[in-house]
């Protein structure tokens, strides 16, 4: 897909570019390639520089062979770069959720007897949940509810509607736009629901989990 993006200096890396090799050989031939050519250095410069012969850097970058360790930190050394970074699209295979819009999970938590709505936008399993966000709504069903209590980092941020949030003995009054981050041990929550209906963004970042 095209884009419309400035020039820029050929030298220059993508450090978030996406590989898709499916083997460690691969990915570090891969990467060595790429980081050398961003370098501006030919196959016999990067092989002088680091020690090697031209013949075993070719290999090397044709992923022909397996590098020793000597080999790869000599490598990451020529190129400024950690090692890891050789590494990069070795694990390509990584989890994601897409809910389309109106398609989330009502789900129940501690508000749902005083009427307020959850639809969770997706949630990933396992060692590699860290993090999950709820659409919620208030309606004129909907009662104010400041008891909320959880591990991990909570970000409110509000799409419709005007509410007073509290944290702890602090009062927020909130209307669209706006941003709230909080310490979920805090107790937390709507005081005042000023304007119907209401809708914001709830994103719990979790840190890591003892149990996965």
């Amino acid at each position: 897909m095209a884009t419309d993006r400035q020039p820029h200096d050929s030298r220059e890396i993508d450090p978030d570019q996406e590989t898709g090799p499916a083997s460690l050989e691969a990915a570090i031939a891969q990467q060595v390639r790429r980081y050398r050519t961003a370098a501006g250095l030919s196959v016999a410069e990067m092989a002088a520089r680091i020690g090697i012969s031209k013949a075993m850097l070719s290999k090397i970058e044709n992923a022909q062979t397996s590098c020793s360790l000597t080999t790869l930190a000599r490598l990451a050394a020529g190129l400024d770069i950690p090692v890891t970074a050789l590494f990069r699209g070795v694990d390509t295979t990584r989890e994601a959720v897409f809910v389309p819009a109106g398609h989330g999970a009502r789900i129940v938590r501690q508000g749902s007897r005083v009427g307020h709505l959850y639809e969770l936008l997706g949630a990933l399993r396992g060692p590699h949940k860290r993090m999950e966000a709820v659409l919620v709504t208030l309606t004129e069903s909907s009662e104010v509810f400041p008891l909320f209590q959880h591990p991990g980092t909570e970000l409110i941020y509000l799409l419709e509607g005007v509410m007073v949030y509290g944290h702890g003995e602090a009062q927020y009054t909130m209307r669209p736009g706006d941003a709230l981050q909080l310490d979920g041990e805090g107790a937390h929550g709507p005081h005042e629901l000023v304007e119907l209906p209401i809708r914001f963004l709830s994103v719990t970042a979790y840190g890591d989990q003892p149990n996965g």
